[in-house]
């Protein structure tokens, strides 16, 4: 029991981890986490903190980052779904500025691994989404930083008509973060991250 699959995306290091389901009559059981099981897929380092948030349709959240005190994360999606998104700010990396996106749900086992270096964001398409996530590191107000979500330079392509969402509901915060063409990243890319 607890092995776990790991699928690479196109971005290097941003990690699709499939936690290996048990199914029967009474439901499922999983392990989300396990630190041996990850060391041995080669995602080291110790989680701190685990985060937990709920959301309505529509509702994106993102693009945030946090620097200094950068951090690796680990999502997962325990009510509904969401379209996860990574986008690469690490300078002089080859896929810099380019994101990937996945779809997680509560009907899949699967998470996202996003590495420190990339900044993330989500968009809820179900009615309800809880979304829960580890980070390597504490959250420090005094660290957060943001691109826009909408950025052309970046052009991500998130899935809100065809789910029915005209206009995503952002914070006020994420209305305002810097243009890409503005943006200075404080990460520098320093060939494959060894996940430590």
């Amino acid at each position: 029991m607890g092995k776990i699959t790991i699928t690479n995306t196109e971005i290097e290091d941003v990690l699709i981890v499939t936690p290996a389901l048990f199914r029967d009559p009474r439901g499922f059981f999983l392990e989300s986490y396990s630190r041996r099981d990850f060391e041995m897929a080669g995602i080291r380092g110790e989680f701190v903190q685990d985060n937990h948030s709920r959301s309505t349709k529509g509702v994106l959240r993102g693009l945030h980052y946090q620097f200094p005190h950068a951090q690796d994360k680990l999502i997962r999606v325990t009510f509904g779904s969401i379209y996860d998104v990574a986008v690469d700010i690490r300078t002089g990396s080859p896929t810099y500025g380019k994101w990937v996106g996945v779809m997680l749900s509560e009907n899949s086992p699967e998470m996202l691994y996003i590495p420190a270096g990339f900044a993330h964001g989500f968009v809820v398409i179900s009615d309800i989404a809880e979304v829960q996530y580890k980070v390597n590191e504490y959250y420090d107000p005094s660290a957060e930083g943001g691109i826009g979500w909408d950025e052309p330079e970046i052009g991500i392509v998130w899935p809100l008509h065809e789910n029915g969402i005209e206009f995503p509901l952002l914070s006020e915060k994420d209305k305002h973060y810097l243009k890409f063409s503005q943006f200075k990243s404080p990460f520098k890319y320093t060939g494959r991250n060894e996940k430590t």
